[in-house]
Order: structure tokens, then C-alpha cells, then sequence
């Protein structure tokens, strides 16, 4: 039935709609003023969301984000002081050793493929998980949404929006230029950065970009960084093994897309007054971008 409804999308409407033939006709979604979905029914059932508006600011002080490289396996996290832990992807593996808060994915592939980790998720009633709609209604399709414990932030790619028409890699300077939310690097007119993510995130090719966004809104002034190596990508992640390692793509858009990206976050960070430290001392990002910190001499006495 799907495949039909999906044909059906397909020829009412634009080649520019096509990354919301999934969603047609399952999911009815309510818009707020602010741009964000605030009400979701999928399949029938309302979904429960977190209101972004009520999120904003609504954090202070420090936050550590665990991202997947394999200098984590290097990190005693039993010296970590008292703050927010932010969580992606398989991050969750540390979850005897950390305390997580908030979760972010956006990878639709570590959704299909990495089932075990996500069904601990959203079993956590402690966490609140962001994600996209085409995110919730893979975890709702496989897991049910009776199974789903933790609160549901819905964000959205600025590029890629619900039932809105696709902006192209090339035009989102254009598009998007005239927004006083959203910053760009001047010598890569295309990627860009908010501060408001109500009306959608930019991605980098790295979920890490779409957290930098969200802790910005969030509130936080000073943000760590765990395990953004940039490195080995050929290696598996440090909750994974060689036999269960999902394909990473971070290689061919470093230098392009990854470098310009974290470049352009100092800058908005900085001007907003958020500090950033990468705790990955052997990370391919250099120094100049986040400065780099030895995890030992930040937080052990």
C-alpha cells in the first residue's frame, strides 16, 4: 500500500517534494507561527513532541558532547564534573559511564541497521531524543509508539522540510540569505548555520554540526566535545567492530564541506558567547577551529 501511495505522490507533485513521499499521506503535521511542528499524527496516532519554542534558553552553563571516535576509549568520564551530556548515534554505549540527557540522530541509516542501540534509547525515560519526522516514523514502524519512553524533539533539515519543496545545495545561500537567524561562511556561500532552529537545522555531513545548532538554542555557554577525531574513518567507530561497522562518508566532504562548517560555528558561537572545546587532542579539525584540550588536565584534579 505504501508503494502505491507513493506513486501517487510522485505524479501530483514536483520533483522538488520528493523526500516527503514516505511521509504522504501518514503524517498530518501542525506548523506554529515560530516555524516549528508542534503537532504530529502519524498513522493515526498523535505523537507527543517537546515544543521547541519552550526550549529555548532553556539551559545554561556546560554541556559534553559525545561524539564516536575512538580516542573516547582514552577518557576516564568517572572525573567529569556535574553538566548536561548530549549524546549521538552510538554514543549510547557509554551509558554505564555517563549520564545523558539529551540524544541526537539524524543518520536514517544507524536507524534501519543500528536497532539494538535505539531500542535502549528510546526506552530511556530520562532522555530527550531529537530527530527528524522521517526518524520518528522509522522508530514508530519498527518499534511502536507505545515502546517509545523518551520525549521526542521533532527537528527538521533546513533543506529538506516537511511537505515544502526542496532547497538545493547550491541555492541555499540564496534562499536562505535573507534570514537575520542564519550565518554563512563567506568564502562557501552554501553552508550555513542558525540560530533558531525552529525553522530547520544545516547539515555538514556530520550530526556534531546539527548539535553545535541545537545546544546554541538551547542555551549553553560552553560546550566539550569528546571523540570529534576526523581521523581513521576507515576504522570502526569505538562502539563498533569490524564486523558490525556502518560505511562513514566523513573522508570526501572534510576538507569540502566539514572543515568550512566547524569554521563558520566558531565564528556564530564565539559571537554568541559559547565556548568550544575539543577534548580529541589528535583530531584532523586543528586548533584554530575548537581549541584543543587534553580530557585528563580539564576535569582531574
Amino acid at each position: 500500500m505504501s508503494t502505491f501511495f507513493k506513486q501517487i505522490y510522485r505524479y501530483t507533485r514536483p520533483r522538488s517534494y520528493r523526500h516527503n513521499e514516505n511521509l504522504w499521506p501518514f503524517c498530518r503535521i501542525t506548523h506554529a507561527l515560530t516555524g516549528d511542528i508542534t503537532q504530529l499524527r502519524y498513522k493515526g496516532q498523535l505523537v507527543p513532541l517537546v515544543p521547541l519554542t519552550d526550549w529555548h534558553h532553556r539551559f545554561s552553563g556546560d554541556a559534553l558532547i559525545t561524539a564516536t571516535g575512538l580516542s573516547i576509549n582514552e577518557m576516564d568520564f568517572a572525573g567529569l564534573p556535574a553538566m548536561t551530556v548530549v549524546g549521538v548515534n552510538g554514543a549510547y554505549a557509554l551509558k554505564d559511564r555517563l549520564d545523558f540527557q539529551l540524544y541526537i540522530i539524524v543518520d536514517m541509516s544507524f536507524i534501519d541497521r543500528r536497532t539494538d542501540v535505539l531500542r535502549a534509547i528510546i526506552a530511556d525515560p530520562t532522555l530527550t531524543l531529537f530527530t527528524t519526522l522521517h526518524g520518528i516514523a522509522r522508530i514508530i514502524d519498527r518499534f511502536t509508539l507505545p515502546a517509545v519512553r523518551c520525549r521526542l524533539a521533532l527537528i527538521e533539515d533546513a533543506c529538506y522540510r516537511i511537505y515544502q519543496p526542496r532547497v538545493p545545495g547550491n541555492g541555499v545561500g540564496r534562499h536562505f540569505g535573507q534570514d537575520p537567524h542564519i550565518r554563512f561562511n563567506p568564502d562557501y556561500p552554501d553552508i550555513a548555520f542558525t540560530t533558531d532552529i525552529r525553522n530547520g537545522i544545516f547539515d555538514a555531513g556530520t550530526v556534531v554540526f546539527w548539535a553545535l545548532q541545537i545546544l546554541l538554542y538551547l542555551g549553553f555557554t560552553r560546550l566539550y566535545i569528546a571523540g570529534l577525531d576526523m581521523t581513521n574513518f576507515h576504522q570502526p567507530r569505538f562502539y563498533e567492530s569490524d564486523y558490525d561497522k556502518l560505511p562513514s562518508f566523513l573522508a570526501e566532504k572534510f576538507t569540502s564541506v566539514i572543515v568550512p562548517a566547524f569554521t563558520l560555528a566558531r565564528e556564530v558561537l564565539q559571537q554568541n558567547g559559547v565556548e568550544v572545546k575539543n577534548l580529541s587532542l589528535n583530531s584532523a579539525l586543528c586548533g584554530e577551529i575548537f581549541e584543543k584540550v587534553s580530557f585528563d588536565d580539564t576535569f582531574q584534579d
